[in-house]
């Protein structure tokens, strides 16, 4: 009887999902856009109080101030005024598994993981769902881009940058394996009943050290073979590190960790980024010296040592910035991405200068994912993805995302969540 419920239950979660369909992608532009008037938030420090935006064919054609400026009606299509409004690049989630994962309790619409220890072949991209529900969601409080990461075992897989507005995974992707993801392995003992003994779990720790060590070496061996027989997919996919074409984004937390693993990418030569990176402040010179960027798991979140100021992950973006590290701000999961900018406004509260936390969330994960040639800012010949908002986007009480562009073509900001507000509004009568 149970499982027959559990049936019955599945269905109608599937059914409910089907009947909703999402927004069907833009058409690509076709007209020549001016906003004028509104404050424009660069997204590399600078801010244009009042700005002139121009775009056509998906691109920027011109970023500059209203102040003085002329132009002829005829060389647009469309004038729309904008005073009083902000404008601000497309937000980038980092480090994400949107539209890899659905329902969490729903093991078939995970996929977000492979089988095994090492998978560093393991494609993200090829997993995504464009039609995810959870998508139009993040999309509609700003995020416009995402860098999906595979996550499990010793070594994740490949991540990619997409595009939130597309029919499938080839038209969403922006740019393919990016990077390759792992986990550093523990390096700490732990206490308590549940643990296993100290010198176990030392053992255990050092193995898989000693297997990670292995795994390199061999892999480093292969990339210097012209002609390898037979081909080893996964060390294929790790060629590209030892070249400096792959970056190797490195989950860890611990400081132990952080300085162990700067230390083993540097001897093969590879390009790291430190992702959660709890303990980095407490590293922040070497990181600095090794120009090694921290992708910043959360703000909204309690410090991991019983000793840290409770205040620590607040404050933890402007103790990087102060140190000159570079870093960027991000969520855990997948719908919990639609609160990245109010995650972003945390830390201008304790102490990260406020366009520089605009930053963190635009053009710096453009950077570190090597795209910002073409996005990540409002300038001259980048892609048109922007985001116009009344109140501050950082604010969550006066945020509201009021028009979004992914490469010149307008969005669709409606979601489920805002047919299912607006259908029991409507069945109560209540104003809003």
């Amino acid at each position: 009887m149970k499982k027959n419920n559990l049936y019955i239950l599945l269905l109608l979660v599937g059914f409910s999902i089907a009947k909703a369909q999402n927004p069907a992608p833009a058409p690509k532009q076709t007209n020549r856009i001016l906003y004028i008037g509104g404050k424009a938030h660069i997204g590399n420090g600078q801010v244009i109080e009042q700005s002139a935006i121009a775009f056509a064919n998906g691109k920027f054609t011109f970023v500059m101030s209203s102040v003085g400026f002329k132009a002829a009606r005829s060389a647009f299509d469309t004038i729309i005024s904008i005073d009083g409004k902000d404008v601000y690049p497309g937000l980038i989630a980092m480090n994400t598994n949107i539209g890899l994962r659905e329902i969490e309790l729903v093991r078939s619409t995970n996929d977000n993981s492979e089988t095994g220890k090492t998978n560093p072949s393991a494609r993200a991209i090829i997993a995504y769902n464009t039609d995810s529900k959870v998508i139009p969601t993040v999309r509609s409080n700003g995020v416009l881009m995402a860098q999906i990461a595979p996550e499990g075992g010793l070594i994740s897989g490949l991540s990619s940058v997409v595009q939130l507005d597309a029919w499938n995974w080839e038209d969403a992707a922006y740019k393919t394996d990016d990077g390759i993801y792992m986990s550093w392995p523990s390096m700490r003992v732990f206490k308590g009943r549940t643990n296993a003994e100290d010198e176990e779990q030392k053992d255990r720790n050092e193995k898989q050290l000693r297997e990670l060590e292995t795994l390199f070496r061999d892999a480093k061996s292969y990339s210097l073979q012209k002609a390898p027989d037979p081909v080893n997919q996964h060390f294929e996919a790790m060629k590209a590190l030892f070249n400096g074409s792959r970056k190797l984004y490195i989950r860890t937390n611990y400081v132990k960790e952080i300085v162990a693993a700067v230390q083993f990418c540097k001897s093969y030569g590879i390009k790291m980024v430190v992702v959660g990176g709890d303990d980095s402040w407490r590293v922040a010179d070497l990181l600095k010296e090794n120009d090694i960027p921290v992708i910043i798991k959360r703000t909204h979140s309690l410090p991991t040592r019983n000793d840290d100021d409770v205040d620590l992950p607040y404050k933890l973006p402007a103790l990087l910035y102060k140190a000159g590290v570079k870093f960027t701000i991000t969520d855990d999961g997948y719908w919990q991405q639609r609160n990245l900018p109010f995650e972003a406004g945390t830390a201008v509260g304790y102490g990260l200068p406020y366009e520089e936390a605009v930053r963190s969330i635009t053009l710096t994960p453009a950077e570190i994912t090597g795209i910002s040639a073409t996005c990540g800012s409002l300038e001259d010949n980048k892609d048109a993805t922007f985001i116009i908002t009344s109140g501050d986007l950082l604010d969550m009480k006066t945020s509201v995302v009021e028009v979004a562009y992914i490469q010149g073509r307008k969005i669709n900001l409606d979601n489920i969540q805002k047919q299912l507000f607006k259908k029991y509004k409507d069945k109560y009568g209540i104003d809003e």
